[in-house]
């Protein structure tokens, strides 16, 4: 699967908005038949920067994605939010899901 995080600065004046802002985009792109999930946090350590969670089943799941009419408009529409290019880690793992922390095990 491809796995995905990056972080945006969303400009203080619209930080509270962000989730709104960005929802047709989310909705879209988790509505993706190759999505495997993507998900949205705020930081606890600063309150205009939004963690993406990211995952689509593979490479080919990732360039329709990146390819798609929405991803377009989130490029035209969304930067103007921002404080600043998003960083991003992207990689390619062998598995296509969440593993267990089994260092902290519940039982």
């Amino acid at each position: 699967m491809i796995f995905i995080t990056a972080k945006f600065a969303v400009r203080p004046e619209h930080a509270d908005a962000w989730p709104e802002l960005s929802r047709s985009f989310t909705e879209a792109t988790r509505a993706e038949e190759g999505c495997l999930w993507f998900d949205w946090s705020r930081s606890l350590d600063d309150p205009d920067e939004y963690v993406l969670v990211e995952a689509f089943r593979d490479g080919d799941a990732g360039a329709a994605h990146v390819g798609s009419e929405h991803f377009g408009a989130a490029q035209a529409e969304l930067p103007r939010y921002l404080a600043a290019t998003p960083r991003i880690v992207s990689q390619e793992v062998d598995q296509d899901g969440w593993s267990e922390l089994g260092e902290m095990k519940v039982d």
